[in-house]
């Protein structure tokens, strides 16, 4: 599933190729998605132009030129193509995972400009494309949701305040979206791991050193991972021509078995399945 980081890149990778063009025609191919597309779903795109494109946690945001906005969730598999009208395009995907080429089929949605089209791609149709009248809304769609760890309220203060009381492991809390908005499983690991704290220990027993950490390299990895374009698992380019390589830098994700690369450190990379979910970590030197 796109974190972030990835969800980043796309928002990048839009922002250079649509801002200030006008929507020329909207086709929905299939409306089933996670949630309904809205019947009159083209009718509020078409005529208006994309004025900027925003990311919140793991949405993507549409400013439109009315001052509404369209939300774009990529679920589990959803993959975001741009596909010239003159030009043919060997390298078609804004992101670096699932293909890098346009696929045959689960092309649901397709958002036509003067010179090119956005295909949208959902292979599992997790995703989902929703509609949002004015800014009211679109505060109010995020409210439930937790700070970015980007955000300056993502902070010692937060953080030891909202676990006061609270008994699960800093894995959980890391993966709960109302806590933190953004992280998933993949960068939480990672995280730990540069904290040197243990997955699963209770966030009651965490010292304010531990927070401190754990705020600072929840920051450091991520904007790692988003200057390194993502972890793709699969290396190939996007349509910039740049490829996403995060995975290179994994110290625990998929590393089981394998020496620690702390320097110094003798402990072998543990995995536990909790929830469905892989958390990987050191044996020793988490605490």
């Amino acid at each position: 599933m796109p974190e972030l980081p990835e969800v980043e890149v796309v928002r990048q990778s839009l922002d250079k190729k649509i801002i200030q063009k006008e929507v020329k025609k909207v086709i929905v191919r299939n409306r089933n998605l996670r949630f309904k597309i809205p019947l009159n779903f083209s009718s509020f795109l078409e005529k208006k132009k994309i004025t900027k494109v925003d990311r919140f946690s793991k949405y993507l945001i549409l400013y439109l030129s009315n001052n509404s906005y369209c939300l774009i969730h990529l679920g589990m598999s959803g993959t975001i193509h741009i596909v010239y009208k003159s030009k043919k395009n060997f390298l078609t995907n804004t992101s670096f995972y699932n293909s890098p080429t346009l696929p045959k089929k689960h092309n649901h949605i397709e958002i036509s400009f003067e010179n090119l089209r956005l295909i949208y791609n959902d292979p599992r149709r997790f995703g989902f494309f929703q509609i949002i009248n004015n800014q009211d809304l679109l505060k109010k769609r995020f409210s439930h949701l937790g700070p970015e760890p980007f955000d300056e309220n993502f902070n010692k203060e937060y953080v030891t305040s909202y676990f006061e009381g609270k008994k699960k492991n800093i894995k959980n809390y890391l993966l709960d979206q109302n806590f933190v908005s953004g992280i998933g499983n993949i960068y939480a690991s990672e995280i730990l791991f540069l904290s040197k704290v243990n997955p699963f220990k209770r966030v009651d027993l965490l010292s304010i050193l531990d927070c401190k950490k754990i705020i600072k390299n929840s920051r450091k990895i991520l904007n790692i991972a988003i200057e390194k374009g993502g972890s793709s698992i699969r290396d190939f380019k996007n349509i910039s021509g740049k490829k996403g390589n995060f995975q290179k830098n994994f110290k625990v994700y998929e590393r089981e078995g394998l020496s620690c690369r702390r320097l110094k450190c003798q402990g072998i990379i543990q995995k536990k399945i909790t929830s469905n979910r892989s958390t990987f970590f050191c044996n020793i030197c988490q605490k």
